[in-house]
């Protein structure tokens, strides 16, 4: 049975999954506004004699021709202000790739404004067309309360416009940009923090160890360990990851292996072989299909991905053609959050383990090493010789290291400083500036000295 924690994650990558599209909300606000289109007038036939009279003065009291030239109106206008939302979302797309990260284009598609204004336009849009195929020329009875609802819808439309016109003028911010791309970051922080499987120590890894091979190239957007420990229980085996979330695989290249669990009848020519190829199959059909592999990475489980994403801000604001080295400070400053809520993180399972207490999955993790570097080692390499850059770089480590409780930590930490100096030193500084990265050297080797490192 899944755990609480696996059913988080799921929900989480199905929401991520249906947000990152712009499709579903409208349609289904098309959907809603046919349906009302077509029942309102309806309703309006059975009731509109028996109205009191305080809400007949408010409805509208147009004959025939005068609602179908509103609803028409009502069409005409909202499908050209859908396309104005459209051109100024990808306009927005254009310039987040080009200004930012191409990797940030999946966050402006997952905008739940530019969904919303795109559900209330194309929603209104069809609601006035099905209810004015209701009002005939020579009909005497006209939808009253249908053309007033579209005439609220209208109303409604204009409003959305203006605030999604205050929204996108916001999003382009490239503030904004990094804000978000923290916060996603956080969440998935928080979540594969809040990992509340059974765990065992690790079984040893024996030689014979049979490889499952990926069978569609990609990355590796996510991994269902319930499903793998379940697996590896029903056939009596354990499970070692090999490629970790985001990682990308070709096909035909390993991504897990798995060998008998150690009780199951070691020395036995059952275990020998590794089980029937018809269990074999089973099972490695299973692992396979617990590994969700995309054609781009995501971030509900890839703690990684925000990491990437900042870092390309950073190191598109450092290039020849945009020379912004104050986002990339900026983008620095969540970079530094970001790692230090890593350096929190608990240190995870050796193994996860089945209801009766059995390894059954050995899973493989980003590194703190691997993340730092990916945070850092861009931005090092190109704003090394930028002195605002530099700066925050050791900064960078300063406010890290005040987060790194294990010693492994620190030590990763201490090696970023070495070539961070060795990168400033041979960059072309005045002897001022110079002083000032000695300053910041030493004060982040004395906080990387403590043995005990503390938050603040």
């Amino acid at each position: 049975m899944p755990t609480s924690d696996g059913t988080r994650r799921w929900w989480a990558t199905l929401s991520e999954s249906i947000s990152s599209r712009i499709w579903p909300l409208p349609v289904a606000a098309i959907i809603a506004a046919v349906l009302a289109g077509i029942l309102l007038p309806i309703l309006d036939s059975a009731v509109d004699e028996h109205l009191p009279a305080w809400l007949g003065a408010i409805l509208f009291s147009g004959g025939t021709d005068a609602a179908r030239a509103v609803l028409t109106t009502i069409a005409g206008s909202l499908i050209t202000a859908t396309s104005l939302t459209f051109s100024l979302t990808v306009v927005a797309l254009q310039l987040a790739s080009n200004q930012a990260s191409p990797r940030l284009l999946r966050t402006f598609s997952s905008d739940r404004m530019v969904h919303a204004t795109l559900a209330v336009f194309l929603g209104t849009f069809a609601y006035a067309l099905t209810v004015l195929r209701t009002v005939s020329d020579t009909g005497e009875s006209v939808p009253r309360i249908a053309v007033t609802i579209a005439f609220a819808l209208t109303l409604a439309s204009v409003v959305m416009l203006v605030l999604f016109l205050a929204h996108l003028a916001s999003r382009l911010r490239v503030e904004t940009m990094l804000r978000d791309v923290h916060r996603e970051t956080t969440r998935t922080i928080a979540l594969v923090g809040a990992d509340d499987r059974p765990t065992a120590p690790a079984p040893e890894r024996p030689a014979d160890a049979r490889p499952v091979f990926a069978r569609r190239s990609g990355f590796v957007t996510g991994i269902d360990r319930d499903a793998l420990v379940e697996a590896a229980r029903d056939h009596a085996a354990v499970v070692r990851e090999l490629r970790q979330i985001g990682a990308s695989v070709i096909e035909g290249t390993p991504v897990a292996e798995w060998w008998p669990e150690p009780d199951a009848g070691a020395g036995s020519d059952a275990a020998a072989e590794h089980g029937t190829r018809a269990d074999r199959a089973a099972l490695e059909a299973a692992v396979v299909e617990a590994y969700r592999v995309g054609y781009e990475r995501t971030s509900p489980q890839d703690i990684g991905f925000g990491l990437r994403q900042l870092a390309d801000i950073a190191a598109k604001a450092l290039s020849p053609g945009v020379n912004d080295p104050t986002t990339a400070v900026h983008a620095l400053s969540h970079i530094a959050a970001v790692l230090s809520d890593l350096a929190d993180l608990p240190e995870g399972p050796s193994a996860y383990a089945d209801e009766d207490g059995a390894a059954r999955v050995i899973p493989v993790r980003h590194e703190f090493a691997e993340l730092v570097e990916v945070g850092v080692q861009q931005v090092r390499r190109y704003g090394a010789a930028d002195p605002d850059v530099a700066a925050r770089l050791f900064e960078l480590v300063d406010d890290v290291g005040r987060h790194a409780n294990r010693p492994e930590h620190r030590r990763v930490l201490e090696d970023q400083l070495d070539r961070l100096v060795a990168s400033v030193a041979a960059a072309d500084y005045d002897p001022h500036e110079r002083a000032e990265f000695a300053r910041l050297a030493d004060r982040a080797r004395g906080v990387l000295a403590q043995e005990d490192a503390t938050s603040v």
